[in-house]
């Protein structure tokens, strides 16, 4: 049941063995350098040399595949779609729609950002399915981050993996009471009303326990705090941070230079 509170997978890897701090500064590391260089194919080898071969060594090629096909590149194919078609950028015109057309220009720069996303997403899906939430909460406050702050960080990785499990729940108890969810589309779309209700409003009585369990253990304290569960962070993990940030410098300055 812990594990369906998150994204996380468990494996025995290399990735997941890194602190959590610097996979996430390797994660925005990525980001950024995805964003800021001004080389045009950099959001595609980003993904090629770095975000495929990270998820090869966190041993959650299969997750990561599963969610790249589900979710990031239905996204990321949308907005390439919206961005070649309404983006009102040169007039070599390769492909015509009736009243819409898309540019040689247009197409480029869609296909551009559509890259920059599906990079970005990838990363930080890579960074859920190696980083257990409490991990990271913990190592953060370890270091000074406020708890309010570390609890906002924990809920929101948590919230989608909490919605699905709950979700998941309902389907099936509406469907021991006789609930169609398998038949043609229309009537699949009916059955989610009935899930609205309890979903809605389980998920705020879910808050309310949750503020009053948190408050019950102390979370408001200003004493200081343990943890039963130590974090390690050697020192190959504070290389690789300091490394990441020069790189974050070194394309910040490029983009900076260059434009």
């Amino acid at each position: 049941m812990h594990e369906r509170l998150s994204f996380h997978v468990k494996r025995d890897s290399f990735l997941h063995r890194l602190n959590p701090l610097t996979k996430l500064v390797m994660i925005l590391a990525l980001i950024l350098v995805t964003f800021t260089f001004p080389w045009y194919w950099t959001p595609h080898l980003l993904v090629l040399v770095a975000v495929l071969p990270l998820s090869l060594l966190g041993k959650v090629f299969r997750e990561f595949s599963f969610a790249a096909l589900r979710l990031i590149l239905p996204a990321a194919g949308f907005l390439f779609l919206m961005q070649a078609f309404f983006q009102p950028v040169g007039s070599d015109v390769v492909f015509k729609f009736y009243f819409l057309d898309i540019t040689s220009e247009s197409l480029t720069f869609a296909f551009k950002n559509a890259m920059r996303v599906f990079a970005m997403v990838s990363a930080f899906t890579l960074f859920l399915l190696t980083t257990h939430p409490s991990e990271l909460m913990s190592d953060l406050t370890r270091r000074g981050l406020p708890g309010q702050f570390a609890y906002v960080i924990i809920s929101t990785l948590q919230i989608l993996p909490q919605m699905q499990a709950k979700a998941q729940t309902i389907i099936a108890a509406q469907r021991s009471r006789g609930l169609d969810t398998e038949s043609t589309f229309f009537k699949r779309a009916g059955s989610l009303v009935p899930l609205v209700g309890p979903l809605v409003f389980g998920s705020l009585v879910e808050v309310e326990e949750r503020a009053i369990a948190i408050e019950a253990r102390g979370f408001t304290s200003k004493h200081a705090k343990t943890s039963l569960h130590e974090i390690p962070d050697s020192s190959f993990d504070k290389a690789l941070r300091w490394i990441l940030l020069a790189l974050i410098i070194v394309s910040i300055a490029s983009n900076l230079w260059l434009s």
